[in-house]
């Protein structure tokens, strides 16, 4: 292990070298390619030659790399399956907010450098999943396809996620309660209330209204998480009325 390590510059290449020997089980060839990819655009201050340095340009390859992997891998699982369905599932897998909880597990949140906001935790919420992607387009740059497909299946998907479940919840309650809504005829509306905070801290909050009356109200950092949670309130809120009843 320590031979591995000398070829790291500094203490803080060693320590992320470190880290992701310890999650993922490799040593990176470029560490800087990692070290690019915990790099959030809130720290565009730092420039090199001109250039902005973050993880935005790693995150659209990884986003790529990483939809590519979980396709393959459902299409394999699935065989008698039709395409609705598998597209379904990848996008419920590579979806924000499971990319965010999935970030939290790994650890991400002791790694990925931005400049810190008064909500230190509400902010990584929604740059935990970028810093995956980041982190997929940085491995598949650093060691291949095969190699990061290999990652991704044995140490991401077999170990962090439970396919199955995913499989039987159905967690896109904004399609659900626009499907109840188009059924029995009810005149729903997501309204845009406002934004509290500025720039990387900016949160969006959106209420829904169903035939002129409110229900669940949201806060996050894009209009379609905010949507997607106050719909989820208003889900549960139906239930509670139901079993009340």
């Amino acid at each position: 292990m320590m031979l591995s390590l000398f070829r790291y510059r500094d203490k803080a290449e060693r320590d992320l070298a470190k880290y992701i020997h310890n999650v993922f089980g490799f040593y990176p060839r470029n560490i800087s390619l990692y070290q690019l990819a915990f790099t959030h655009k809130s720290m565009c201050h730092n420039k090199i030659n001109g250039f902005t340095i973050n993880n935005e340009r790693l995150e659209y390859l990884g986003d790529a790399i990483l939809s590519s992997i979980v396709a393959e891998y459902l299409f394999k699982k699935y065989p008698t399956k039709q395409e609705g369905f598998l597209t379904e599932m990848r996008s419920r897998i590579v979806s924000r907010s499971s990319l965010n909880k999935l970030s939290m597990k790994l650890g991400f949140d002791k790694m990925v450098m931005f400049a810190k906001p008064n909500d230190k935790h509400a902010v990584f919420r929604s740059i935990g999943g970028n810093a995956f992607e980041a982190f997929t387009g940085a491995l598949f740059l650093d060691k291949g396809y095969d190699f990061t497909k290999k990652i991704i299946i044995d140490h991401i998907m077999r170990i962090h996620l439970d396919i199955d479940d995913i499989e039987k919840n159905d967690i896109n309650f904004k399609s659900r309660l626009l499907e109840w809504a188009q059924k029995g005829k009810h005149q729903l509306v997501f309204k845009m209330n406002g934004t509290k905070g500025e720039g990387f801290d900016k949160l969006y909050e959106v209420q829904v209204v169903i035939d002129e009356k409110e229900y669940g109200k949201a806060l996050d950092f894009s209009i379609k998480g905010a949507e997607q949670l106050a719909a989820e309130k208003t889900w549960h809120i139906f239930e509670e009325e139901e079993q009340n009843n």
